[in-house]
């Protein structure tokens, strides 16, 4: 899920090349600016924006359990790719939590604020992996170097916690804490997988051709969402091609839940855009989730509203270029969400919140 290596981030890509747009003020780390300024026309659900960070590569801001911190990654200052950030949420006390080295990705915070997990190629060096080749078209590296680490709240006493050959990642906690869930293609394809939270106990959820990525627990840990792929034909023959040399080509992906007892997958999008970053709404009714559903081989990523029985879909951000990987706070109140807006520089993405109305 990293910004520029990984699975989830890596749509994140596809938005640095449209340009930060205009705003009505410019902003720097001394002078934030006016909520009403970073509200686009028909983002009738959001109010009070705050921005959180300024400058550089900000992404997949987690709230603590309490929505008092978030946990976020990060290329900024000298930094040549993502490392572990956690701050208030307010947007003070930044500090880095993890190394520095090699590359992380996918950061959350247990229910208990005792640890916090995140995936990291630090073991196979402290240098920053290489970019994929584009020879054959755009496509996101699946660095087999990634693996799932716990450590304490502060990035104290690093824990692996799997050990497998090949890609671990975008790992989270269930809101009760008993269980994690997370990506592996250790079964030589793209799956879920649940473990408990030192990492014993691995158990594999989803078991289809195509890739099963980037899952989030419902707030009572009854239900999964994530997003999938399902090539079939030539289009499955291209992904496992790709899955072979370690990469994969993005564009399709669809938003999916499961019930953890029954474990029959249900499909709730099906518009062939690239649908990605889906949260749970505490009311366990709704779902938001980023897309291009209206650009669907463009770069206009915005955050979606879906009705889980109705299946009803609301837009809720109208900014023209990227918004995404949205986390509402565990009491619904707050929604905090990454995005170009306000960007100084072409591509420059971070982190804002915004306070929730119906």
């Amino acid at each position: 899920m990293q910004k520029i290596n990984g699975i989830a981030s890596g749509l994140l890509v596809i938005a640095l090349g449209a340009g930060a747009g205009a705003m009505a003020a410019e902003s720097t780390s001394s002078q934030t600016p006016e909520a009403e300024e970073l509200r686009y026309p028909g983002e009738k659900h959001l109010t009070h924006i705050r921005q959180l960070t300024f400058g550089g590569q900000n992404a997949e801001a987690y709230f603590s359990f309490d929505g008092s911190e978030l946990i976020f990654q990060s290329t900024r200052d000298n930094l040549e790719c993502d490392a572990i950030f956690r701050m208030d949420a307010d947007g003070n006390n930044v500090r880095m939590v993890s190394s520095g080295k090699g590359v992380t990705t996918c950061s959350f915070i247990a229910p208990d604020n005792q640890s916090i997990i995140y995936a990291s190629t630090h073991l196979a060096g402290d240098q920053c992996p290489p970019k994929p080749d584009y020879s054959q078209g755009y496509v996101w590296p699946l660095y087999k170097d990634y693996d799932i680490f716990r450590a304490g709240p502060e990035g104290d006493n690093l824990v692996r916690l799997t050990d497998t050959p090949g890609y671990d990642a975008e790992a989270v906690y269930s809101p009760l804490g008993d269980k994690i869930i997370f990506t592996s293609v250790r079964t030589g394809d793209l799956e879920l997988f649940t473990m408990n939270p030192d990492g014993s106990e691995v158990e594999q959820l989803t078991n289809e051709p195509g890739y099963d990525g980037g899952a989030f627990f419902s707030r009572d840990g009854q239900w999964i969402v994530w997003r999938a792929s399902r090539p079939q034909g030539k289009a499955l023959e291209d992904y496992q091609h790709l899955l072979k040399q370690g990469l994969i080509r993005p564009g399709q992906l669809e938003i999916f839940i499961m019930n953890l007892e029954e474990r029959k997958p249900i499909q709730l999008t099906d518009n062939g855009a690239a649908n990605f970053g889906p949260y749970w709404h505490p009311d366990g009714k709704h779902i938001i989730f980023s897309s291009n559903m209206h650009n669907p081989k463009g770069r206009n990523f915005d955050l979606f509203l879906i009705n889980v029985e109705t299946r009803k879909i609301e837009q809720v951000t109208h900014y023209p270029d990227f918004d995404g990987f949205p986390m509402f706070s565990h009491d619904g109140k707050k929604l905090v969400f990454a995005s170009n807006r306000n960007g100084k520089v072409k591509g420059e993405t971070n982190v804002f919140m915004v306070d929730w109305r119906w």
